[in-house]
């Protein structure tokens, strides 16, 4: 076992570089060898491997009553997983696009994340509900969507979202483990690998990626534990998912001194190390793709107002998609880019 510090010490773990794929399958794989009860759920998880493939080969190697389809009904998908985890299973469904979780937002919203308290705790629901999440692909309006500020506001559900392959299968394994329903959001753009930070031209591949680098073996990352991604003085910058490597992007080629923290967890989030990291810093910038509008990134914007106000020497900026339908032919103008950034950057520093 390879228990995270900080940052986990891969020295005396063998490892391999993997791409987020490759990291989830394994961590399904690891999860399903561990337990008899982790079972796998969803459209084409089974035979096909899943649309994406993230469920390829695990059918075969623990058999369909373990790893197995369903019918195109989302609200029967999470229905199901929520039976099946009062009876003493760890359900991992897959809902295949984030845009299709909504027929079951009920079932996660009144059933799974209510069951331990309405039941006074004899009854959990450890749910890992897994669903690709964002654009980048040119899926359009039905395939792209960022949801996770609704979950957010649910108390008894949780919400993470990796930024690597390193960190997709500590946190899935984390999650699995969990006896809470955990939203497991997957950021499709950079499911087979990095790019150039704003356009889909890859400009490297993995094997140049820390985060790709991945351990052998079990190892878990714990929920509600985010991850400074670089260490600066001038700035304060919050994101997560496909995000992280935006800002990294910017701001190395803006050339300026940022702290760039990859929140990992939305729910539970780690405020100590956001507080710490903006009252050193003065001025935070909040990124993610989702729409604006009740956000995520509002609600970041109101915990460090909240915590870190005497130490502001900038109001909080955000950077996020717009407030319109998901934009199928103007997708790579809706991501925030270069542009947007780098004008709420030099906003803060001017300030």
């Amino acid at each position: 076992m390879t228990q995270e510090e900080s940052p986990v010490s891969l020295a005396d773990a063998p490892t391999r570089r993997l791409n987020m794929i490759e990291a989830i399958n394994d961590a399904l794989d690891i999860m399903m060898e561990r337990d008899a009860n982790v079972v796998i759920t969803g459209e084409d998880v089974g035979y096909f491997g899943g649309v994406f493939r993230a469920t390829a080969g695990l059918q075969a190697k623990y058999g369909k009553t373990r790893v197995f389809d369903t019918p195109i009904s989302e609200c029967g998908i999470i229905g199901a997983a929520v039976g099946m985890a009062a009876y003493g299973l760890r359900p991992v469904p897959e809902i295949q696009f984030a845009d299709y979780i909504y027929p079951g937002l009920d079932q996660l919203v009144s059933e799974a994340a209510r069951l331990r308290y309405r039941s006074a705790g004899e009854f959990t629901a450890p749910i890992t509900v897994r669903s690709p999440f964002g654009g980048g692909i040119f899926g359009g309006q039905t395939h792209s969507q960022s949801p996770e500020a609704l979950f957010t506001h649910v108390a008894g559900l949780k919400t993470v979202i990796p930024a690597t392959p390193h960190d997709a299968k500590g946190l899935l394994i984390a999650a699995i483990e969990d006896n809470d329903p955990v939203i497991f959001f997957e950021p499709k753009r950079i499911y087979n690998g990095p790019f150039d930070g704003y356009y889909d031209t890859p400009a490297s591949p993995w094997a140049k990626h820390p985060g790709s680098v991945v351990p052998e073996g079990y190892y878990s990352i714990p929920l509600g534990k985010a991850r400074i991604v670089k260490e600066g003085e001038a700035l304060t910058v919050l994101a997560y998912g496909t995000m992280i490597h935006v800002a990294e992007a910017v701001l190395a080629e803006k050339g300026v001194d940022a702290e760039i923290i990859d929140l990992r967890t939305l729910v539970p989030i780690d405020m100590a190390t956001v507080e710490k990291s903006v009252k050193k810093t003065g001025r935070c910038l909040v990124i993610h793709e989702a729409t604006r509008t009740s956000g995520f990134g509002a609600e970041l914007s109101a915990l460090v107002q909240e915590r870190c106000f005497y130490h502001l020497e900038a109001p909080v900026e955000r950077v996020t998609g717009f407030d319109t339908p998901y934009p199928h032919s103007l997708e790579w103008a809706y991501f925030p880019g270069p542009v947007r950034i780098g004008e709420a950057v030099d906003r803060l520093l001017g300030a």
